[in-house]
């Protein structure tokens, strides 16, 4: 089992994609995830840049890695400077890492153009710039920037800035498809034929995903001969992203049967994509293979059905070798197969297929009105219980009122009256809070309180409406989503409510979302009975 080198770059290249922005308690944090899943080099970003960066080594050095070394990353030197007294190689050199990463140019166009200097001069920046490094006791890393489209336009003087680096000592040499316009089938030639040339070398791959196939470019390049892979965890990067390792390495180790991390490792991967989305503050891509919430959901009934008899049926790989889980969907697509696995998830057992089809029949109906039980399990919980013959009511709707005011200096503030009967005790409660909704759910939780005093930990945690009729303007369906959560832990769930009237649509999703709350910490209250507080 041949292994493969892996090198991130989230905390450099995934930093320059658009609302990408991490401290350096970020990056810190971020890196000793990637250190415990098995990353090889961590590139933590450019020291001669700004300050953060430079901060970020000097934390790094403080601390301690299980395996990865860290990686500081620069250009080779400016045409006009000598070696030694460039400014940005002796920040690499400052910053302390035993890795750097550097990048010179591989295409004439970029040589000629941008850096205005000869083929030759540009020769000799990389091999003066590499030496200088390897004499100061660095493995560098070299980064041929632009390198198939330099190859494609001309490959003699692309080989030639690899010899330059390779004879100057660079340990890896990295082809970097920089403008991400490379095809896989493009990637896999000029791969093997540099491999053929610099048969005695490592060679790299760095794939931007500008056309979409960074991750297809990253394991083609391998199965070409490359042995090292640079990419971001989910892909993260400037315009649109680099290669995507959460991928590439479930691609690379799994199907291909080369060594990327532990069995162990591979089983945090989807675990890794999660924090990294956090800590960057990004919202996941469900649908992301591998690690993706939806990667291993279910929604039709015949694969549901035929997933519960065997997996592989409609699953190519069972979703535990990477951390994820199966999930199966319920909607208006759905069969008795989904909603008895639901069920049994749920741990409710329904009585026979009658209750099956009747739960069917029931959310088919429902989801043509509108309502969405995939993003509202809760309610779909709720739903089922009462087809089982289960008692969820626990408190019935008197009536309500919501006022909404504002001044002349533009405040707004909304007060709710709520009056709820709890077996035959009626209770009468009023709430003010920002916006219609937030009053009564202060209401509603302030009527119930005297029954069910662990209300008080129950928070309303967000709110969405969507129009499903627009063409019927003001009298246009709407559905409401409404998240809670549970002050004492990190427990959340989601609940939805449809109607013409946007107070009805919202008042269904939040009493859905208190009976679930109430229904999982088991409450009881005799009717009539009030508990003292």
């Amino acid at each position: 089992m041949e292994r493969i080198e892996l090198f991130d770059t989230t905390l450099r290249d995934g930093t320059q994609g658009e609302h990408v922005t991490l401290s350096v308690n970020d990056k810190v944090r971020i890196a000793h995830k990637l250190d415990a899943f098995g990353i090889d080099i961590i590139e933590g970003g450019w020291p001669g840049s700004n300050p953060k960066d430079q901060e970020f080594f000097e934390r790094a050095n403080q601390s301690t890695w299980q395996q990865a070394s860290i990686c500081a990353f620069g250009s080779t030197r400016r045409a006009q400077n000598i070696t030694s007294q460039d400014p940005n190689l002796l920040a690499l050199l400052n910053a302390k890492t035993d890795t750097v990463s550097i990048f010179g140019k591989s295409w004439l166009l970029h040589v000629k153009k941008a850096l205005n200097v000869t083929s030759e001069e540009n020769l000799d920046m990389i091999a003066n710039s590499i030496q200088w490094l390897v004499e100061s006791h660095r493995r560098v890393i070299y980064d041929a920037e632009h390198f198939f489209d330099g190859y494609k336009d001309d490959a003699h003087y692309a080989l030639e800035t690899l010899q330059a680096a390779s004879e100057a000592g660079a340990n890896v040499l990295v082809l970097c498809d920089t403008n991400g316009g490379t095809m896989p089938s493009e990637i896999a030639q000029i791969t093997e034929s540099v491999c053929s040339v610099m048969e005695n070398h490592v060679i790299g791959i760095h794939a931007h995903n500008d056309s979409g196939v960074a991750t297809a470019n990253t394991v083609m390049a391998v199965e070409a001969g490359a042995r090292h892979i640079q990419g971001t965890i989910n892909g993260i990067g400037e315009r649109t992203g680099n290669a995507d390792l959460c991928t590439a390495i479930a691609c690379l180790q799994y199907k291909l049967g080369y060594r990327c991390v532990s069995e162990e490792q591979l089983a945090t991967l989807s675990d890794l994509s999660q924090f990294v989305y956090e800590i960057c503050n990004m919202l996941p891509i469900d649908r992301a293979p591998f690690v993706g919430r939806s990667a291993f959901a279910h929604k039709g009934g015949i694969h549901v059905s035929a997933v519960m008899k065997e997996p592989c049926a409609y699953e190519h790989m069972d979703p535990k070798i990477v951390g994820n889980k199966r999930r199966v969907l319920v909607s208006d697509l759905s069969g008795q197969s989904n909603v008895r696995y639901k069920a049994q998830e749920l741990g409710i057992s329904l009585n026979g297929r009658e209750e099956a089809r009747n739960a069917v029949q029931r959310i088919k109906e429902l989801e043509h009105l509108g309502y969405e039980f995939q993003g509202a399990e809760a309610s779909f919980e709720l739903l089922l219980r009462t087809i089982q013959g289960e008692d969820t009511e626990m408190f019935r709707l008197d009536r309500l009122r919501v006022h909404s005011e504002q001044d002349e200096k533009g405040l707004e503030w909304s007060e709710a009256t709520v009056a709820v009967f709890v077996g035959e005790h009626r209770e009468l409660a009023v709430g003010e809070g920002v916006g219609p909704v937030d009053a009564l759910s202060r209401a509603l939780n302030q009527a119930l309180y005297h029954f069910y005093p662990h209300l008080e930990n129950l928070r309303l945690a967000d709110y969405k409406v969507r129009v499903l009729t627009p063409e019927k303007a003001t009298a246009a369906s709407v559905r409401v989503l409404i998240e809670h959560h549970d002050t004492r832990g990190e427990d959340t769930w989601h609940t939805v409510g449809v109607s013409p009237n946007i107070l009805d649509a919202s008042w269904q999703a939040l009493t859905d979302g208190v009976r679930y709350y109430l229904l999982r910490n088991h409450s009881t209250v005799k009717p009539g009975q009030a508990v003292a507080v």
